[in-house]
């Protein structure tokens, strides 16, 4: 039986909680899903369809969080980031209000609706607000834990939701042992530093390279905003970091790396590899997109076998 969708999980968690917690709210922008419909059904007092009309949506949840309610803001990434960046940012950034969004389909994950619907932007802007949590969970079990998370611990946070569900990495165990980033594949000199779907990407370009002789750690950096503390001393372990993302490299996932390293005073290189500063119009699929813009499995192969 194959993992549930990130969304629903994600939902689930949140609708499980809310049961026993009237102060949660969830606001959604998105056209249906069966994790939505019993949601509305069992809690409509807990539940706010807004329709189409996610700058409407954030100033709901303003007023709801200043009324004491922990609310969530769920739609597309794309549309639940950018399309309502200045409500974000006045409304609840301005205000410092417990409010957790949630963008499904992070990065190229909607491939068959083109680059409206790509959210390869996200990162650069949300992590640009002030006193903002930006997560990326990497599978099931972290899609849950961060739900959880989000219901006892409310706080102004950007969740990053897949698509579609992706290969178990922790099951059975703690993500957060952490505090914002787990080891998952030991190495030495070269990291891999990812998140969510590139995680798993990064997992295979270490696979290949092992079987050569090469061992390259692959290190989850799950919390992007902030970046713990602690992982300083894991970036020191190696000479050179490669990041990869599915995101645009400006401002993007490997810039906030390189942020880190250069605020933290860390000899550590840091390379990364991400989209390039254009927009893919071609349909193909997700791993034909990936192809085009050099941040597929082979082709991270042969970049990172030149480093």
């Amino acid at each position: 039986m194959s993992a549930p969708l990130p969304r629903d999980s994600f939902i689930a968690e949140i609708f499980n909680a809310a049961k026993k917690d009237k102060d949660i709210c969830f606001l959604c922008a998105d056209l249906g899903a069966q994790a939505l419909d019993e949601f509305r059904d069992v809690l409509p007092d807990q539940f706010i369809h807004v329709g189409i009309s996610e700058q409407n949506m954030v100033d709901i949840a303003a007023g709801l969080a200043i009324d004491g309610k922990k609310v969530f803001c769920y739609a597309m990434a794309p549309f639940v980031t950018l399309r309502c960046f200045e409500q974000i940012k006045v409304a609840v950034g301005h205000m410092e209000l417990p409010v957790t969004f949630i963008g499904v389909g992070v990065g190229f994950a909607y491939d068959n609706a083109g680059p409206t619907h790509y959210a390869t932007e996200d990162i650069s802007c949300m992590r640009s607000l002030a006193g903002i949590e930006i997560l990326t969970p990497a599978d099931d079990t972290s899609v849950v834990q961060m739900a959880k998370l989000c219901c006892e611990k409310p706080a102004f946070r950007y969740i990053r939701l897949d698509r579609k569900n992706l290969p178990e990495i922790y099951e059975g165990k703690d993500i957060f042992s952490r505090q914002g980033f787990n080891l998952v594949r030991e190495g030495k000199d070269i990291a891999l530093v990812a998140s969510g779907y590139m995680l798993h990407s990064a997992l295979e370009v270490a696979e290949h390279f092992s079987k050569k002789g090469q061992e390259l750690a692959v290190i989850d950096l799950y919390s992007l905003k902030p970046i713990s503390p602690q992982a300083q001393e894991e970036f020191k372990k190696f000479k050179k970091l490669i990041t990869l993302e599915e995101h645009f490299l400006s401002a993007g996932f490997g810039s906030a790396v390189l942020e880190y390293c250069s605020d933290h005073n860390l000899d550590v290189k840091v390379k990364r590899m991400g989209v390039a500063d254009h927009y893919y119009f071609e349909n193909g699929g997700r791993k034909y997109v990936h192809k085009l813009a050099g941040i597929d499995v082979p082709s991270l192969i042969e970049r990172i076998g030149k480093e």
